[in-house]
């Protein structure tokens, strides 16, 4: 095993970056949590924890978004434009790329999750996945047989906007760009601004949690008549709320109304991974371009 090549992985977040150094994606060897502050704060303090591991022949990132991830793009492997200070436009591909001087992978936080899903979690029967997640932010990945889908750039599912709900009309909602999206009417700090704690900690609230459920079940109504997708894993902090994801499942089938044709395929379902998905999905993606490992 410590012959064995390295592959390190990245799972970078607004709150945290999660490191990790694997033999594969199912063997994480090491582990290691960096909180997000300015680039060189947090970057050196990443780059110091790999070089205190075993050598790593390439490096997957699947980061926070909006990122670019079409190769072809100027600007591959760049954070696009981000609430978060000093990352707006920042290089973090080509910063590991040369710092290690290994080939880096690079995708959005939730197709590295929904991959991992995909191959090893709540996916592993299925040929298509949606993988949301639903926390600071709501932002979701697809894959179909095996691989992400990638389109001008990658899918925003969390900047749609969904019926408002009976008793939720005169919140304007928390996205920066669209008000009232999904990601502004669902999200956690759009959560906490309405009624001033966690859905987590509102267990009392049916009002909050019929809300929450009444959003995040247009979202898998939509993703469903969409893509035609046959499971849908639901991830992030707002979801472990106790009786939301069961909730959200009723909203999806009253919508339905018997209409979709996949019936039974379609599912709705929690992470098989817990929260593992995005930093095993960072690994996978270290993995798919690991050209130099022998």
């Amino acid at each position: 095993m410590e012959n064995s090549p390295m592959i390190g992985g990245i799972e970078a977040g607004g709150t945290k970056f999660v490191l990790a150094v694997a033999s594969s994606p199912a063997e994480i060897l090491a582990r290691h949590e960096v909180p997000t502050r300015s680039p060189d704060d947090t970057l050196a303090e990443i780059t110091a924890w790999f070089r205190g591991q075993p050598p790593v022949c390439a490096i997957g990132i699947a980061s926070f978004g909006p990122a670019v991830i079409d190769p072809a793009h100027e600007h591959w492997g760049r954070i696009g434009a981000t609430p978060k200070p000093q990352w707006s436009n920042f290089d973090l591909a080509g910063y590991f790329k040369n710092e290690f001087d290994v080939p880096v992978g690079f995708d959005t936080d939730v197709n590295g999750a929904a991959l991992a899903e995909d191959s090893f979690g709540a996916g592993r029967d299925a040929s298509s996945l949606v993988y949301v997640t639903v926390g600071t932010g709501i932002g979701g990945g697809i894959v179909i047989d095996g691989q992400p889908v990638h389109g001008a750039a990658h899918p925003e599912m969390g900047h749609i906007f969904p019926r408002r709900h009976a008793s939720d009309k005169s919140f304007a909602g928390s996205c920066p760009a669209h008000g009232d999206c999904l990601e502004g009417l669902a999200c956690g700090p759009a959560i906490i601004e309405r009624w001033g704690k966690s859905l987590s900690e509102l267990p009392d609230n049916r009002e909050a949690l019929d809300v929450i459920a009444s959003y995040l079940g247009q979202l898998c109504h939509s993703v469903f008549a969409m893509t035609a997708a046959e499971t849908i894993v639901l991830g992030g902090g707002v979801m472990k709320t106790p009786g939301l994801l069961q909730r959200v499942r009723d909203v999806s089938k009253q919508l339905d109304a018997g209409y979709f044709p996949g019936g039974r395929r379609h599912s709705i379902v929690r992470p098989g991974l817990q929260d593992k998905s995005g930093l095993i999905g960072a690994v996978m993606l270290g993995e798919r371009v690991a050209l130099n490992c022998a």
